[in-house]
């Protein structure tokens, strides 16, 4: 037993979780999407953008599997207000872009697509700044959740509809550090 499968079976802010896909499952499809992006981009440099917090862990692994030259840059929304598990709905830009997209070939790298509304207001917001092209990379589709139609280019893995943690994904900002994608119990779940 790992130490990481030790603290799986403890709790998480009093709710038990379970691994629904291991660091090993991870890495292996980081490495798919890494090649499958390379050979789509294979002519290309695109800027990869991510969404900060969450998707710097992703965004650094995957990063590490391309073999095309390409650049990084960073956002920083709010959607969740004081909630520490749902979306309030309401986007706001907390840090944007430092570089120009315009002309340019730009891949969202993100942690997990939910409802669909942020990602839709960032895709929005960068299309009016003319990129060459805008695709979306996420590592967790919870499709069961979306409210906002939003078609994801390259996705890791679909995941039912639970609270996860781990792998840059957070609860009150904490277990991030988890090499592996957990699923919370939801409270008074058996």
């Amino acid at each position: 037993m790992t130490a990481y499968e030790g603290v799986i079976r403890t709790e998480y802010h009093g709710r038990a979780g379970e691994i629904l896909i291991s660091g090993e499952q991870i890495q292996r499809r980081v490495a798919e999407l890494g090649a499958q992006i390379s050979r789509d981009y294979a002519d290309k440099v695109p800027i990869l953008v991510t969404i900060l917090r969450g998707g710097v862990l992703f965004l650094a692994d995957l990063m590490r599997s391309l073999t095309v030259e390409h650049e990084i840059d960073f956002m920083s929304v709010s959607s969740y207000g004081f909630a520490k598990t749902r979306t309030s709905g309401v986007v706001r830009i907390l840090a944007d872009l430092n570089m120009n997209v315009e002309g340019r070939d730009v891949l969202i790298v993100e942690d997990i697509v939910d409802t669909g509304l942020t990602l839709a207001y960032i895709r929005e917001n960068l299309e009016t700044r003319r990129p060459a092209s805008l695709r979306i990379c996420s590592l967790l589709d919870k499709k069961a959740r979306r409210m906002k139609d939003v078609h994801v280019d390259y996705v890791g893995f679909e995941i039912p509809d639970r609270f996860v943690i781990g792998y840059g994904l957070d609860f009150a900002e904490k277990y991030r550090n988890l090499p592996h994608i957990v699923a919370l119990k939801e409270p008074g779940e058996s």
